[in-house]
């Protein structure tokens, strides 16, 4: 992985003597090193790797009905702008954010701390600020004594507060909405909005709802077009191909791109289909993997029951009268038969 680190920095959150957490900053960068080269690339692998990313840039908070909600809280930006037009240096930069961490974490009842991770750094062609709140993870390790001894690690896997903004995008195109990505917590406001509003960050573009818009005109794009089966089938999988290998690159969907992928399958007018159509679709928008997916295979649970089978296979292998609400299914699994010939005695 080519990651090139231009600076980064720890600083530690701890609870003070009021039960507060607050942040104690470091002094000076973390030095070069291989350490700090695994930490940064791992990190990146990681959070590029991460379903469900929220999308957004800096920013006045909107309501539910998208209308402005307060002030823009400009802190963090000024400083970042401060940090990389050179008017500041990375350090004075890095403790104001653990300042404003500092401010921001007084308002909630957290129960641990971790450590404040700033690392400015390039891979390919852009430049990425992240921003991550780590949390440590006790262990045991035997020294070359062989003594047993407690330790800590930061928990890399279980990154919940990260954000990463693309310093290139920004510069280029600061009124694009998607510059700033971040981890979507699962607890709600303490979580990822609590960092957002460190950051003074808004949620722009909607990575599902955007996948979903695309899902759709795909279909509609297919039906149009009275393609056969198969013909269908090849056209969802050359868009999920294509999207897949965004994916995987950390790079987003553009439109223009996926016309040319089903251009190539001889459907040459998805583009202006999409553009005539109201499927709300931006031109470039991050790809939602949980999502695409389901151009290849239908999948849900329920009730106790779990089904899931290639796209492919519906209407042949498995059959579905929506008036009785069954799925009929030719070919059972031998896996599964196993199972249910074992239980019913069958088996041998």
């Amino acid at each position: 992985m080519s990651i090139k680190i231009d600076q980064a920095i720890l600083h530690a959150v701890n609870q003070g003597a009021d039960g507060q957490l607050e942040c104690r900053l470091r002094p000076q960068p973390l030095a070069q090193s291989l350490a700090l080269d695994d930490l940064v690339g791992e990190l990146h692998r990681l959070y590029t790797a991460k379903a469900g990313k929220g999308y957004g840039h800096f920013g006045v908070p909107l309501n539910d009905d998208g209308e402005p909600d307060g002030e823009a809280n400009e802190a963090f930006l000024e400083a970042m702008t401060a940090w990389h037009s050179g008017q500041q240096g990375f350090v004075e930069f890095s403790a104001k954010a653990g300042q404003l961490l500092g401010q921001e974490l007084a308002k909630y009842d957290f129960a641990t701390g971790g450590y404040l991770l700033l690392a400015a750094y390039s891979h390919i062609a852009s430049n990425y600020l992240f921003v991550a709140l780590l949390s440590p993870k006790a262990s045991v390790s035997v020294s070359d004594e062989m003594d047993v001894q407690g330790s800590e690690y930061l928990d890399l896997s279980n990154m919940q507060l990260a954000a990463r903004i693309d310093l290139t995008e920004w510069q280029a195109d600061p009124t694009s909405k998607k510059y700033l990505s971040f981890v979507k917590g699962r607890a709600g406001r303490k979580v990822a909005d609590f960092f957002l509003d460190f950051m003074g960050c808004v949620e722009g573009v909607d990575a599902k709802v955007q996948n979903k818009q695309l899902m759709k005109a795909v279909e509609d794009f297919v039906g149009q077009e009275e393609l056969d089966k198969d013909e269908a089938q090849s056209a969802r999988d050359a868009v999920f191909d294509y999207c897949k290998t965004q994916i995987t690159t950390g790079d987003t969907i553009a439109m223009k791109d996926v016309s040319d992928e089903l251009a190539d399958k001889g459907l040459e007018a998805f583009y202006q289909f999409t553009s005539d159509g109201d499927y709300g679709l931006e031109e470039e928008f991050p790809a939602d993997q949980s999502t695409l997916r389901q151009l290849k295979k239908f999948s849900g649970t329920g009730g106790g029951v779990s089904v899931s089978f290639d796209a492919g296979h519906l209407g042949e292998r498995v059959k579905w009268d929506p008036i009785r609400d069954t799925l009929t299914i030719q070919g059972v699994p031998p896996n599964l038969l196993d199972q249910l010939q074992r239980r019913s005695g069958k088996g041998e």
